[in-house]
């Protein structure tokens, strides 16, 4: 299997790993080289998520890096340009650029790759770039079905502009990612629930899913210290903000006054400074952390209230795998498929459900404590890295093995 080439175009690069997002990129990176594929990762380092080369961690010294300085900040001039005459989403824009093209361009001459795979749907504008320059296979990796995330934000907004934006925003992103969709060789969802979604709307799609997955030697079980909850997520998605808001306003005061001893921790990158107001009454805002491990180390809940958001939440799979107790939404829970209610988590749906669950683990800590376990033990078994990498770069193998086989016939 090995000798294979890969070209790994992100939109960020994927550090520090205390997002989902990035734990995702780099624990395939990570597979990829394992496997003994020659992988080049060509990554946006972008104004809002900027990493410093020189601060990055060993493996990607090990593969070939090369990083694009590329500014992606939200403009209120082509962000109406964009709504006005555009039928693009504005987030794609923001991630087009030509000079990034050009250098792709030359990535791709050089460099040969078998298989050229964008760990975001936003960077399908270079589809085309792609198949002018080589013959390599396309593969997009789905971290989320983005259009459903909108959909979501959209069904939640009142009324007003903001909702009329959200709305039209969704439609755009759905005809955007459904041609995607299409014009892909490989398409690389990373929950079954993703991969069904793809299939109704493309049929003949060659799909591999590939969850995300763990060194299982290096995860640990057990309960911690004090009892308390935590929330860990980027700040600057739009759902996770949300979500922490609501459950802060709407779910924290009555517990709080049930438990006045009991704290809530949240954290995340680029956490907005308006957080800080929650800080008090047994609410604490760390802002960004840097050891996410470190964080949730003491504490003993996480807390999930996503009300919109697609994918799967690798910090839930993280957090289970630790043998904290996750407390969360059906939403939150989209894409662990394995996971049972009551078993494995508790869901919660409303307010009172996310107070009674909050109070029952509080006042029967052992068979809380049970559910943790439970949960743990599921994702040891479901979610071992080194399975789910092998079965990729099997069925990587023979896809590119089976194209090659048909090209020599037609050739003939």
């Amino acid at each position: 299997m090995a000798g294979h080439s890969i070209l790994i175009l992100s939109n960020r690069v994927p550090f520090p790993l205390n997002d989902g997002g990035s734990l995702a990129m780099y624990r395939m990176i990570e597979g990829y080289f394992k496997a003994g594929w020659d992988v080049f990762l060509f990554s946006m380092n972008t104004s809002r998520h900027f990493v410093p080369p020189d601060t990055l961690p060993p493996l990607f010294r090990q593969i070939r890096l090369e990083t694009f300085d590329i500014n992606t900040d939200v403009k209120v001039v082509p962000t109406v340009k964009n709504f006005l005459l555009s039928r693009k989403p504005n987030h794609a824009d923001r991630f087009y650029s030509k000079d990034f093209e050009t250098r792709l361009r030359q990535i791709i001459a050089s460099f040969k790759p078998d298989i050229i795979q964008l760990e975001s749907i936003y960077l399908a504008s270079y589809i085309d770039t792609v198949r002018q320059a080589c013959n390599a296979h396309l593969a997009i990796r789905l971290h989320n079905i983005e259009f459903q995330i909108w959909e979501r934000l959209s069904e939640e907004t009142s009324t007003g502009f903001r909702k009329f934006y959200l709305r039209d925003l969704a439609a755009r992103i759905r005809r955007f990612e459904m041609d995607a969709w299409e014009r892909a060789d490989i398409l690389l969802p990373i929950t079954g629930v993703d991969a069904n979604l793809v299939k109704q709307h493309v049929p003949e799609a060659e799909i591999m899913v590939v969850p995300y997955g763990f060194e299982i030697s290096q995860t640990s079980a057990g309960m911690n210290g004090v009892w308390s909850a935590y929330h860990l997520g980027a700040m600057d998605w739009v759902p996770n903000a949300e979500a922490v808001s609501w459950f802060i306003e709407e779910v924290w005061p009555g517990v709080h006054e049930q438990k006045p001893g009991f704290h809530f921790y949240f954290a995340g990158r680029n956490m907005p400074y308006s957080f800080q107001k929650y800080n008090g009454n047994g609410v604490t805002c760390m802002g960004e952390v840097a050891d996410a491990a470190e964080f949730i180390a003491d504490k003993n809940i996480l807390v999930v209230p996503l009300r919109s958001g697609g994918g799967v939440r690798i910090k839930i799979l993280e957090a289970m795998a630790a043998g904290k107790l996750v407390i969360s939404t059906a939403v939150g829970m989209q894409g662990i498929d394995e996971a049972i209610p009551g078993k494995h988590y508790l869901q919660a749906d409303t307010v009172n459900e996310f107070r009674e669950k909050l109070l029952w683990c509080l006042d029967n800590q052992t068979e809380a404590a049970s559910v943790a376990q439970s949960g743990a033990v599921m994702v040891r078994e479901g979610y071992d890295e080194t399975k789910i990498m092998n079965s990729l770069v099997k069925q990587m193998s023979a896809f590119i093995t089976q194209k090659e086989t048909a090209a020599r016939k037609t050739r003939r």
